[in-house]
């Protein structure tokens, strides 16, 4: 028997992740029992009747609480799923994780959610020749990762940190990076993404859809259950003791592959247009009195707005369909759905 903590429950990936699990009782080998992390009492309640798993309310600032209670529950593996830009608890639990180990004899696992924007434009990360996330050298890339923006550094400072400490106390670390992530989430809680949430909101601030990049701009993207089938396939791995690249070498971008930033604000414009939320479904070029309105709408300082919405990011994914994960949407759908992803942001927002 294998006991597995996921967090995040009430947010778009961590809900999305427990969903699909319920719906696809076979992915994860017999034997295997899911914890929820929650914050309160409401959110147990929910995690119990949404999921149908135990949930665990722990102090993730008290290392004692959390080794105590991984000893406990016999927990040898975590999916974080709530915090890409710090590393504290991350830590912390991974130096409880090798308690366990230790008490159990049997490998302890770790799987960090990071963010494309820690390998993209933002942080540095170099964009031509196109770096695969099964590169042997992607550690010591990102290591030295220097982006203009602290969110971006604090993200590939974060990644870093965990896969010392896991290297450290013996786990196995796992670094897998959402991108542009969309569709509806499932879970009790937050039901949708980030990066299309910036643009409606932008738009709506300035009556414009804008484009906040220099040349042609790309990055990946991702239908949320396909980020979802990601995840599960590698716990399904890890869980058959199938052998997975981990640490230094278990970089994992979710992503069937790319779409231009320009032809996403465009389609964008068009379902935000048939809203009559903006005035003409044409993508202007942003100057700097648009950006100025783009924060407001944001609430954001202006330098972030590209951060939000924008940059180059021409990272491969190669590491997924390595372990057998299949995603059922191509790059394109994020622009056929355009109309149901702006309805669905529209009722949430």
């Amino acid at each position: 028997m294998t006991n597995v903590l996921i967090t995040g429950g009430s947010g778009y990936l961590g809900g999305s992740l427990l969903a699909y699990l319920k719906q696809n009782p076979t992915v994860l080998p017999p034997g295997t029992t899911l914890y929820g992390l929650v914050r309160n009492e409401e959110q147990a309640q929910k995690t119990r009747s949404h999921y149908g798993i135990d949930p665990l309310i722990l102090d993730l600032a008290s290392q004692q609480a959390i080794t105590n209670t991984f000893l406990e529950k016999n927990i040898t593996v975590v999916a974080f799923l709530i915090d890409a830009r710090r590393s504290e608890v991350q830590v912390r639990i991974i130096k409880a994780l090798a308690k366990v180990q230790a008490k159990m004899g049997r490998q302890a696992h770790f799987i960090q959610t990071a963010g494309a924007k820690g390998f993209s434009s933002h942080a540095g990360f170099p964009l031509e020749p196109p770096v695969e996330d099964v590169d042997g050298g992607l550690y010591e890339i990102h290591k030295e990762g220097r982006g203009k923006e602290s969110a971006a550094r604090s993200m590939c400072e974060a990644d870093v940190a965990i896969v010392e400490a896991a290297e450290e106390f013996g786990v196995r670390a796992y670094i897998v990076a959402p991108c542009i992530v969309y569709g509806e989430g499932e879970g009790f809680g937050n039901r949708i993404s980030i990066q299309t949430v910036a643009i409606v909101k932008a738009a709506k601030a300035t009556r414009r859809v804008y484009n906040v990049n220099q040349g042609r701009a790309v990055w990946p993207v991702c239908h949320v259950r396909d980020q979802s089938a990601l995840y599960a396939r590698l716990l399904h791995n890890i869980l058959s003791g199938v052998e997975v690249n981990y640490n230094k070498k278990g970089f994992f971008l979710a992503s069937p592959g790319a779409v231009a930033w320009r032809d996403l604000y465009a389609a964008m414009a068009k379902a935000l247009l048939r809203k009559g939320l903006i005035d003409d479904d044409e993508v202007h070029d942003a100057d700097e009195k648009a950006v100025a309105e783009m924060a407001r709408g944001l609430g954001c300082e202006p330098k972030m707005v590209a951060f939000s919405l924008g940059g180059v990011c021409t990272w491969v994914p190669r590491h997924g369909k390595s372990i057998g994960w299949k995603p059922e949407h191509a790059p394109e759908h994020i622009l056929e759905a355009a109309d149901d992803e702006v309805e669905l942001i529209l009722k949430n927002i």
